[in-house]
């Protein structure tokens, strides 16, 4: 993956570890494995599991046993995958033996098909891999049959593989990228919080409010803006881990898939060579440092074919969906929320006016969001030196740009003019991990030199999310790319 960004200026902008790993062989490097063994196994999990671990060993993944994988407090250590094959008792669930909720992934394996059908529609897909996620209080499940295994994740994600044994292709290039980073929902602690801070009766809030009520609409009756799957519904072995199911997710009603968003208008100035600072080739590729600061202005280094700009980052304003709300029939007082990125902080803005038996939180794709939004900031700011006759940049001064996030990948027939494609390659990672985050605004770059390269007016991008889904970003409107997207 080319680097137009280093890991220390995504560090600097959007408030993620520089030590991310954004490679597949990187985030080999960084696993490390520990396998319970289950009281009742049978002999398909047994071949599974061996073979899983031999091709764990012949990747160079580290597995380890018991004695280095738990603590001294008897719990697993910060950062271990547990894989639990087999079918456990409630108090023998890998759960018990980690020390937060966020600290380790923990991975089941089943010998059954998994829990979909050729006629099942994407929400009940959903609803069955969830279901089963919270019976076995675990992240990610697969499921072993004679000729096959499927990895099923919390974002709906399902991926299929031949074979009852896995090869050692398969499990870097698909497992590892799951294993990496774990789906954490903005926490609160994350998060600068302004309640009330959104006016929801401004003439600028009601015109937004416009665009979603009438994009919903629009997607109403498409099966791959899933809705909701409530985690009151579920089924749960014991009310304890009803309660770590709902600490999990922050105290949400469930899980939605799929957002709208709307950037909010902004300007930015000009980028202009690095080399006029004086700044030095060499250095800026090592990418030690992750800003300059110049006459009282901070720049941040961003290569785009082969040279090197400077960029003044600005802070950037989503207009956002909130977590759980039903997309296609929003209540504008009570569904939206304001979420701005500065300095690598996010504040968090609710509505104003919000009843209190609603509970208003951030999409797990928050920083994906922001990243975006950034990114469209950045490469306005260069469109502006090196293409200022494209539109872009000033569109973006005066209407913003929107976002719309589903889990399905768009027909290519009807992609909209001056929209670019990138992320087919990326690693398959979860949604709201730093690297979707970071693959965000590394792919927005991406799609710009596309533009620079054919000489084609760029006006927005789409992003594919291997194993999840698509983000649209651009200067249409939410309903025009609903109208595009959802031709009847």
């Amino acid at each position: 993956m080319k680097q137009s960004i280093s890991p220390a200026s995504l560090g600097f902008l959007l408030g993620i570890a520089p030590s991310t790993p954004l490679e597949t062989d990187a985030m080999r490097k960084e696993l490390r494995l520990h396998f319970i063994p289950a009281e009742h196994n049978t002999p398909g999990l047994q071949c599974f599991t061996a073979s899983l671990m031999n091709a764990c060993r012949i990747l160079g993944i580290r597995v380890l046993d018991r004695n280095d994988a738990l603590g001294p407090d008897g719990k697993f250590k910060p950062g271990i995958v547990i894989i639990a094959p087999g079918n456990f008792s409630d108090t023998d669930l890998a759960i018990n033996l980690v020390g937060t909720l966020y600290d380790n992934i923990i991975v089941g394996v089943h010998d059954e098909p998994p829990p979909l059908t050729a006629g099942s529609s994407p929400q009940e897909k959903l609803d069955g891999i969830v279901r089963k996620l919270a019976w076995d209080m675990v992240h990610i499940s697969i499921y072993v049959t004679a000729d096959s295994w499927t990895v099923c994740t919390m974002n709906g994600g399902v991926v299929a593989f031949e074979g009852s044994c896995p090869l050692p292709s398969d499990v870097l290039k698909t497992l590892v990228p799951k294993l990496t980073a774990q789906v954490v929902p903005p926490k609160s602690s994350d998060l600068d919080l302004r309640p009330g801070a959104l006016r929801t009766g401004s003439a600028e809030t009601e015109a937004l409010a416009r665009d979603f009520t009438r994009a919903g609409r629009l997607w109403e009756k498409n099966d791959y803006l899933l809705t909701h799957t409530s985690r009151e519904g579920l089924d749960y072995r014991t009310p304890f881990y009803r309660k770590i199911v709902a600490r999990y997710l922050d105290q949400r009603s469930g899980m939605s898939y799929g957002f709208f968003a709307r950037q909010l208008p902004c300007a930015v100035p000009a980028s202009f060579p690095a080399q006029e600072a004086g700044l030095p080739t060499e250095s800026l590729e090592k990418g030690a440092e992750p800003s300059f600061c110049i006459d009282g202005r901070t720049f941040v280094p961003v290569k785009v074919l082969d040279e090197w700009h400077l960029v003044e980052p600005v802070p950037v304003t989503v207009v956002a969906t909130r977590s759980g709300c039903r997309k296609t029939r929003i209540d504008p007082s009570a569904d939206l929320v304001a979420l701005r990125l500065e300095n690598g902080r996010v504040t968090l803005m609710t509505p104003e006016g919000l009843p209190e038996s609603t509970v208003s939180r951030p999409s797990f794709d928050t920083l994906t969001m922001l990243s975006h939004a950034l990114g469209n900031s950045l490469i306005a700011s260069i469109m502006k030196t090196l293409r200022p006759s494209w539109r872009f940049a000033g569109s973006l001064a005066d209407n913003g740009a929107s976002m719309t996030h589903w889990h399905a990948l768009p027909d290519r027939d009807i992609l909209p003019d001056g929209y670019f494609l990138h992320g087919l390659d990326n690693p398959p990672v979860s949604c709201s991990t730093p690297q979707s985050a970071a693959y965000s605004l590394l792919g927005k770059i991406d799609a710009l030199e596309q533009a620079l390269r054919e000489n084609r007016e760029y006006r927005g991008d789409i992003h594919i999310e291997p194993n999840h889904g698509t983000n649209i970003v651009g200067l249409l409107s939410l309903e025009e790319t609903a109208s595009a997207i959802n031709v009847k």
